[in-house]
Order: structure tokens, then sequence, then C-alpha cells
């Protein structure tokens, strides 16, 4: 690839972007957010990008260009990239790097192409891509070069991907829009109907990551939020419960559940056993919501366990892929 030239691996998530650089590990975590002007002039990109949101005057507009986990506006994700890669040190004089993005495994060779133009655009010598689970399962240190069943189940910010994998390759993949987002926008509906109060897609975070929960917590916490009363206009205080984030969240991880049950249903049965024997890989940013892991085994029967460093799996299986590459060629599309 060239001695001079730097070797990128990047999580460009719906929610957070990881970049991993060779030889050096995670250099930038910054959220996957940019803030432009109506003239598409960018104002902020990233944690900056992030802070304006709900809060800029009409002319500014915060905005997340990956949806679901696919490109949602070219332009302003190709000026992000661009950032982003420079911010991490990747271009440096008239040297490109080379990148390797993860990809959602559901998304089509239009989508995976517009994330490799994108890239190309936004500076990079050449981009490769690699699946999302594949990524998240090296990262995770699975054996995925065995003729073993590994099973991997990562939730990001848009999209949720359940997959078996043995000898480097998918043997099962399933890719559902269902994840950290619609968590979320679940929780803003339920605050709505039962409180009649609305609140903006920070606060709703905030209740998720602090006292959202899957399974019953051994003490059940409270949080103060602040929001719009619907009924008269004015700014109302109310009082939410780890339970009634329980309550909120409900339907979004049973069909998590049911993405996990499918997939399982259509696995081999040699690849079945070994699943059993040595459990199911938790990672992403869904994988941070507590008891998930408790919750999903009691309804598998399966053991779930959580990744060391979930947030960073897919950024760091990556980088091993870079680090290795002729071990791991097959993993990784041109």
């Amino acid at each position: 690839m060239g001695f001079l030239t730097k070797e990128l691996a990047i999580d460009l998530g719906t929610a957070n972007t990881v970049v991993y650089m060779k030889g050096k590990g995670i250099v930038l975590r910054e959220p996957t957010v940019i803030a432009t002007k109506s003239n598409k002039k960018v104002i902020a990109v990233g944690k900056e990008a992030k802070i304006m949101a709900g809060r800029t005057p009409f002319e500014i507009n915060v905005i997340r260009p990956i949806k679901d986990g696919v490109i949602a506006d070219f332009d302003t994700t190709q000026q992000m990239l661009d950032y982003f890669i420079t911010k991490a040190g990747g271009k440096r004089g008239i040297f490109r790097p080379v990148v390797l993005i993860g990809v959602p495994c559901g998304i089509t060779q239009v989508e995976k192409k517009a994330v490799v133009d994108a890239a190309i655009h936004a500076g990079a010598k050449q981009a490769l891509v690699i699946d999302e689970p594949v990524a998240a399962a090296i990262g995770a240190s699975l054996p995925i070069e065995e003729a073993r069943g590994s099973m991997i189940v990562d939730i990001g910010g848009g999209t949720s991907e359940v997959a078996v994998i043995s000898l480097k390759g998918l043997v099962v993949a399933k890719s559902i829009r269902i994840a950290g987002d619609e968590m979320s926008e679940a929780i803003i509906t339920y605050l709505r109907r039962q409180y009649s109060l609305l609140v903006g897609e920070t606060t709703a975070e905030q209740i998720k990551m602090k006292i959202g929960n899957a399974y019953p917590l051994d003490k059940e916490e409270k949080m103060e939020i602040r929001g719009r009363d619907l009924v008269d206009g004015l700014p109302k205080s109310i009082s939410v419960s780890s339970e009634e984030a329980r309550k909120a969240l409900q339907q979004v991880i049973e069909e998590i559940l049911d993405a996990i049950k499918s997939a399982l249903e259509i696995t081999p049965p040699e690849l079945s056993s070994d699943i059993m024997d040595r459990g199911i890989m938790l990672t992403g940013g869904g994988a941070l919501l507590r008891n998930f892991d408790k919750f999903l085994t009691q309804r598998t029967g399966i053991l779930v366990n959580v990744a060391e460093d979930p947030l960073s799996c897919v950024a760091l299986g990556a980088g091993k892929v870079l680090e290795d590459l002729d071990f791991y060629r097959e993993t990784i599309s041109f």
C-alpha cells in the first residue's frame, strides 16, 4: 500500500464515528453530526456540532448525514469524512490515505458504492469496505477463522446486525433498521403519550443512558427531566422511573430479540451447537443498555456476553484487518 501512506479503519456509524490508524490504534471518536449554513458552508463537525443540536438559529442546520447505517446526504457525509480523516492525521502533504470502512451487512451494492465514493471524494487514495458484524467479531476477539460458529449481535445507532460467522465468512446475517435511534424515539413517544410532555432527542438519549434498562434493576431509579407541556405550551419538569424507561423501550428490544431468534432458526445445527457452548457476543452502543445481556439470556436460553469495549469493536476489528491484511483478505470488499 506504500510506505508513507496512512492506513485508516473507520466505523462510520449512524450515531458515532470511530477512526483507527494502523500502528497507532484508535485516534478519533466523534458524533456523526455536522452543522452547516443554508449555503452548505460547514460551521462545526462532531462534538461541537452535537452541542448545537436543537439550539441553532434558523439559518444553521444540524444534520446527521448517516441514516439507518447508510448515507442519507452524500455532500455533507463527504465533508464530514474529510474533516475526520484530516483530524485523525490521515492526510499529510501529497500522501492520501487508504481507508477501510465498516458497513451494515444488509445494505445494497448502490449504498455500499456511495460509502466508497464519499471516502474517495473526501481525499482517500483507496476505499475498501468490511461488513460491520465481521469487523465487530474480530474486534471482540472472537475466533472467526475457526470452523466453529461465532454469533455476534452488533446494535448501533441506526441498525442492529445479527450474524453467525465461521471460517472468516458470514453463514447467517440479519440486519434490521431498528437500534439506538428507535430506542430514543420510543422514549420521546412514551413521554408524549403518558405525560403530554415533549422532549428533544438529546434528553431522550440521556434518559436511555442514565436509567434505560431491558431487565429489572436491583434497585429502581428515578430521573428528573424537563420538556414542553403540550397542553399549555409552558416548560414542565417531571420525574421518570427506570421502570417507565423499560416500559418505553419494550417494543424495540423485543424486535431486536425477534431478529436474533430469526437468525438462530436458520443457523445450521452444528453451528447452533457451537453457539450454545460459547454464547452470543453483544457489541455496539446498544450493548450498554443496562441488563440487555440478562434480558437476552433469559429469553433465548443462551449465555449473552457484552464485549469489553462494545463502542469500539467495529473500528478495532477493522484495524486488526489492516494490521494483518493477508490473513483477513477475504473479509474485505474492493
